[in-house]
């Protein structure tokens, strides 16, 4: 069977400790897997998670399974994507927040302060919680959740001034995601949300039309935003969630021991794809602060003032759009997580 799109692949970048001989053979399966960052592994968490994907796949599968990846949004945004692998035109796509316009239960994963760490954060996904979500929002939309990798936490970047407590958002214009949580997150703060697609950003930081933004590290710097800001906070107030998808009719239309040979190397993937995120994070707090941020690190007392504002306003929206059971499945995992560290 085929899933190949019209579109011309762009190319992937070679892992080369995942790097494995595939015999020079015509493929059984074609398997095409979209992301909208760039390939480059070492700057990117998508790039390094799908590359070491493919290499796992082709080389166990013998050359009989083909992985075509299509990076740096070279099939459309990620709401394309999305929407092209549920109706079978992609096999497969990695895809972070607006998974949750079509599964809206996965929103709970954007809770402000709710995970104290990544390794908090892995274990919640990697065990009990994270398969229920997954085989809840299968349910939903048709697309399964091979495995949860990393975006990264969100932090706060300005040009007025440092942020140390949430008196100090007060009157600053924020811009967010178009996504009503993340309004309802920087308003309980006390600032201005401002929602502005993607591609406004950089213009809308540079004229004044916003203060502010909120991204990972790693976007940040990409995206050069310490030539436009000059604070950051290293508040982590949102863990940012990746979802490797693929359509569950491609699913199932594989053999049983195809499936766990793509469960196996997603589980690989995502793990490679959140080293790639840590390693890029740290080193980009140091390069961000050589640009001339000023980065201030809230202590646990003011990030508890953080969690304190902004946590009872979104769980009381949240609640109401999607109820509370998926609320308080989160929180208890969460808990049980911290207790076993």
């Amino acid at each position: 069977m085929k899933f190949v799109s019209k579109s011309t692949l762009l190319g992937a970048v070679s892992l080369a400790a995942a790097s494995f001989a595939v015999p020079a053979q015509a493929a059984d399966i074609t398997l095409n897997f979209a992301h909208v960052d760039p390939a480059e592994w070492t700057t990117s968490k998508k790039g390094a998670a799908t590359q070491v994907f493919k290499n796992i796949v082709e080389a166990e599968s013998g050359g009989r399974i083909e992985v075509q990846l299509f990076p740096a949004g070279s099939l459309g945004g990620e709401t394309d994507l999305l929407q092209n692998t549920q109706d079978g035109t992609l096999a497969m796509s990695m895809i972070s927040g607006p998974f949750s316009k079509v599964c809206p239960e996965a929103s709970v994963l954007d809770i402000p302060y709710m995970f104290p760490s990544a390794n908090v954060a892995w274990k919640v996904l990697d065990g009990d919680f994270g398969k229920q979500l997954a085989e809840h929002c299968l349910e939903k939309t048709g697309l399964r959740t091979l495995a949860y990798g990393e975006t990264g936490f969100r932090n706060f970047t300005n040009s007025k001034r440092a942020i140390a407590e949430p008196k100090d958002m007060d009157g600053l214009k924020i811009r967010v995601m178009t996504v009503p949580l993340f309004v309802e997150m920087v308003k309980a703060l006390g600032g201005e949300p401002t929602p502005i697609p993607w591609p406004e950003v950089p213009t809308a930081l540079t004229t004044g039309t916003v203060d502010g933004q909120e991204n990972p590290i790693s976007v940040i710097y990409a995206n050069k935003f310490y030539e436009m800001q000059k604070y950051l906070t290293l508040d982590r107030h949102v863990y940012g969630t990746d979802f490797i998808l693929i359509n569950e009719s491609v699913y199932q239309g594989l053999s049983e021991g195809d499936q766990a040979l793509l469960r196996r190397a997603a589980g690989i993937a995502s793990n490679v794809g959140r080293a790639v995120q840590q390693f890029n994070s740290a080193e980009g707090v140091a390069k961000l602060a050589a640009e001339g941020m000023e980065v201030t690190t809230p202590t646990a007392e003011q990030l508890k003032a953080f969690r304190d504002v902004a946590q009872p306003a979104v769980i009381n929206w949240l609640s109401g759009e999607i109820g509370s059971e998926w609320i308080e499945k989160l929180q208890s995992a969460v808990g049980e997580a911290e207790a076993s560290m």
